[in-house]
């Protein structure tokens, strides 16, 4: 893949790139040579060790404060990037909340809560992002295997929104295919991250190739997606989940 250099090094940003999935689809992307930005809520500690590990390896790196529930905060964010580092090429959007719940139980306010994160916040970085891309552009959901089964009897919700997610890209890629932007989605089985790390554990039984996911295994999978190697791909949704959804 032609990345270029200097300051027309190909350019990067991931929602939700402080830790977790995010942060090691951060590190794989510069790896690959991409300039890289990222977002954060509250941990501006954590979003600057991304920051500083990547720039201590030669890479260029910058970090932007967006919550990913407020619209105006997103496309803020867009905007710091592209002014940052001169053009925006891909886009990964991980930002996401998990709220469970059996329906007599979980309240409007948590209902809000996961559309307003994973499905409006999802759509409104894409639309500002895709405002700012060239042609030949890529945007990259991260959703759930929960999209393709739910997986248990409290993720109903949390499951609807992926699924949306799922859907959404299906839609875009026919809006954006003109423009040559392809448009595809991840959908992560468990995976080990310090949200995950007190439960994980418990659920490898249940997963056929007896183990769970790292976040590099995703990462692995954004690289190929923001590559030329898929250049013929577009609207799919892959399922990483060790063999747990089939």
């Amino acid at each position: 893949m032609d990345i270029g250099t200097g300051n027309e090094k190909k350019v990067a940003l991931v929602f939700g790139g402080s830790r977790g999935i995010g942060a090691a689809a951060v590190r794989r992307l510069a790896r690959d040579g991409f300039a890289v930005a990222l977002t954060y809520v509250s941990r501006p500690d954590r979003a600057r060790e991304v920051v500083d590990t990547i720039e201590a390896e030669g890479g260029r790196a910058f970090a932007v404060q967006a919550d990913s529930a407020d619209a105006v905060a997103i496309q803020a964010a867009v905007e710091a990037v592209v002014a940052h580092f001169g053009r925006l090429d891909v886009v990964v959007v991980n930002a996401g909340v998990l709220r469970l719940g059996t329906i007599d139980a979980f309240t409007l306010d948590d209902l809000d809560q996961v559309l307003n994160v994973n499905v409006r916040g999802v759509y409104v970085a894409i639309q500002a992002a895709v405002a700012r891309m060239g042609e030949n552009g890529r945007v990259i959901t991260i959703g759930s295997n929960s999209a393709v089964r739910p997986l248990n009897p409290i993720g109903s919700v949390y499951a609807m929104s992926k699924a949306a997610v799922a859907m959404l890209v299906k839609g875009l890629a026919l809006d954006l295919a003109p423009r040559g932007i392809r448009v595809n989605n991840i959908q992560p089985g468990p995976t080990q991250t310090d949200m995950t790390a007190s439960h994980i554990e418990q659920i490898k039984a249940s997963i056929p190739l007896n183990r769970v996911g790292q976040p590099e295994d995703v990462a692995a999978l954004v690289s190929y997606l923001a590559g030329d190697a898929s250049i013929y791909m577009t609207g799919a949704s892959l399922t990483l989940d060790g063999g747990m959804s089939l």
